[in-house]
């Protein structure tokens, strides 16, 4: 999703947020005061209220407003959509890719619709495994096909800059709904078809 400087925030919030960012600052024995940080209560209540648009955007209603009906009933696959996401434990970042594919039934949506739901929901306080579902179940509503698959492979700074502290690791999560989880040839070309992505 392509974004612009008339991008809106919730400006009722921003300077709450704000307010409360000057006050952590002070808490973890910072000067908020001081030149460089005079500015960055504000433009964190702003990146915050970017990160976390997700909230205000209902990914069903994106997939409809492009639904164009389609005889066509072959794999419809979109790979290597870039995400990024903040773990709700520790509100640090994690970020990586999304795989979907998913079985026509009569509809189609326009393919750049599927890359701004991964938007909607990974702006959002996330686990991987529920954005994973999330993802899944809003492709199923809107488009009613014969199945949806969605393979997510993620890098957690949570577990990069603190706690075990692994960078190399990475954690792929993967849903599917109707003939994907029925039907194994067709599970098997679909992670086939994206396996040289993963892990790139």
């Amino acid at each position: 999703m392509n974004y612009n400087k008339s991008e809106t925030y919730h400006l009722a919030n921003i300077s709450a947020i704000a307010q409360n960012i000057e006050n952590t600052l002070s808490l973890i024995g910072e000067d908020p005061k001081r030149e460089g940080l005079l500015q960055t209560p504000m433009r964190v209540a702003k990146a915050l209220s970017f990160n976390t648009q997700g909230y205000h955007l209902n990914a069903v209603e994106i997939l409809k407003s492009a639904l164009f009906h389609e005889g066509n009933q072959d794999m419809v696959i979109v790979k290597d959509i870039e995400l990024y996401s903040m773990c709700e434990h520790h509100m640090l970042p994690f970020y990586g890719k999304a795989h979907i594919g998913y079985l026509p039934n009569g509809k189609i949506t326009g393919l750049s619709k599927l890359a701004r739901v991964v938007d909607v929901f990974s702006r959002r306080l996330q686990v991987q495994e529920r954005l994973t579902g999330e993802i899944k179940n809003a492709i199923q509503e809107a488009l009613e096909p014969h199945g949806v698959a969605v393979v997510i492979e993620a890098k957690h700074l949570c577990m990069m800059m603190r706690g075990v502290q692994k960078q190399n690791s990475s954690t792929t999560t993967s849903s599917f709904t109707g003939e994907f989880m029925t039907n194994d040839s067709t599970r098997k070309e679909f992670l086939q078809l994206i396996s040289n992505s993963l892990s790139k």
